[in-house]
């Protein structure tokens, strides 16, 4: 049986529920391997030095951020970050190389931006032929150095043409690059409604005729929550706070003249998603597919405070026409009201959309397993698959093998 490592991280949360969805359907279509999910920080700071010292998980430090709504500046921290990365590339590559030959997958698959150089070189190096792929959770790369790496004999797996676009420009041919319906979601949110809908949201205190939006902004919530409910006060709104106690709590205490149904951290967030009409929220790439797959138009904003990597996804709102995209919280009034009155037509737009990707990677990886099995076995021959020295970390790779997979 083979094993798979699907590597994730906690920053965001979408990393890892892209990893736990991919694992499940590879479960549930029984493929005949073994998944691992390999959280990148526990590897590269397995003693937790970064929380001994500064007294927090750097995720944790992410997360926080995310939660208050602090993301102004994100953008000049990146490149702080992608920065500090290429300084400790040498250290990185040696406690991974050190990984890989402990745990020997067959296959591994990164779910995290930024670190793919490092993870790609030390897999290629410790394991030469053992293929690796980049499973890009954002709608399109926000270059240089975050998602796709240049020069490196690897498949990348992109869920919209515009990453397809971006893959080429790099210099990566059609045959190293996968195209997927769209990001990868939960099986939950492919599973019919067992409930009744009008009975479910009267119980919650929802009208049966006015329109009602979910809101959310992923699994750390966030504090503008509080300003749309606050600027929103005749909108019936379901309010999904994730792991924020501190939001859910004074969104409770917010004055309202419509029903507000707050709910803190759930597993039943498809549910939810149901029981609604309309979805606003951030221009996260997971909650902006999660609605869409549930058939909700959207509401979300585009400006200074946007991270860097999600702003694309507006543009995609945009284009696809599957809501209305507002400047600001200010404007968000304006955006609600604009979008309830077209709700018909963008509920028609949003019907188009048919992501499938979760059930589509298996057979992705499948098609790499034997793309690299042709590569090992083709014309002419390839050396032994020489692995460096567990003792000395420094015996090279045979560029051969290299050659061989870029085929």
């Amino acid at each position: 049986m083979k094993t798979i490592d699907l590597i994730y991280f906690n920053a965001g949360g979408g990393h890892r529920a892209a990893a736990t969805a991919l694992e499940a359907v590879i479960r549930e279509q029984r493929r005949p391997w073994q998944t691992r999910l390999v959280n990148l920080v526990d590897v590269l700071d397995p003693k937790g030095r970064f929380r001994q010292v500064t007294g927090i998980a750097p995720e944790d430090l992410y997360n926080k951020r995310l939660a208050k709504g602090w993301t102004l500046g994100l953008a000049q921290e990146l490149k702080l970050l992608q920065g500090m990365i290429r300084i400790g590339h040498a250290s990185m590559l040696r406690r991974l190389q050190q990984h890989w030959l402990r745990t020997e997958p067959d296959m591994v698959v990164s779910l995290v931006p930024n670190f793919n150089r490092a993870l790609y070189e030390s897999v290629a190096s410790a394991l030469p032929g053992v293929p690796y792929l980049t499973v890009m959770t954002d709608l399109a790369d926000h270059p240089p150095n975050f998602w796709i790496e240049p020069d490196q004999a690897q498949w990348l797996v992109c869920g919209t043409e515009r990453a397809v676009e971006q893959a080429r420009a790099m210099g990566y041919p059609d045959r190293r690059i996968f195209l997927t319906s769209g990001m990868i979601l939960r099986p939950d949110f492919y599973l019919q409604a067992t409930s009744d809908r009008a009975d479910e949201r009267r119980q919650l205190g929802l009208g049966p005729q006015q329109p009602a939006g979910v809101v959310m902004f992923g699994g750390q919530g966030s504090m503008a929550m509080l300003s749309i409910a606050a600027t929103l006060p005749d909108v019936p709104l379901i309010l999904l706070c994730g792991h924020n106690r501190q939001l859910a709590d004074k969104l409770r205490a917010l004055p309202a003249r419509a029903p507000r149904v707050v709910v803190g951290f759930t597993s039943e967030v498809p549910r939810y998603m149901r029981l609604a009409d309309f979805f606003i929220g951030k221009p996260g790439p997971g909650c902006l597919s999660e609605a869409v797959q549930l058939g909700l138009p959207v509401v979300t904003t585009l400006n200074a405070w946007t991270m860097p990597q999600e702003r694309y996804n507006a543009q995609w709102v945009r284009e696809r026409q599957f809501g209305v995209v507002c400047r600001s919280l200010r404007t968000m009034p304006g955006a609600v009201r604009e979008l309830i009155g077209r709700l018909p037509e963008l509920r028609a737009r949003v019907a188009t959309a048919d992501n499938r990707a979760v059930f589509e990677l298996p057979a992705i990886l499948e098609n790499v397993f034997r793309a690299s099995a042709a590569a090992e076995d083709g014309p002419g021959g390839l050396p032994p698959r020489s692995r460096l020295s567990t003792a000395t970390g420094e015996k090279p790779v045979d560029k051969r093998w290299i050659a061989a997979a870029a085929a």
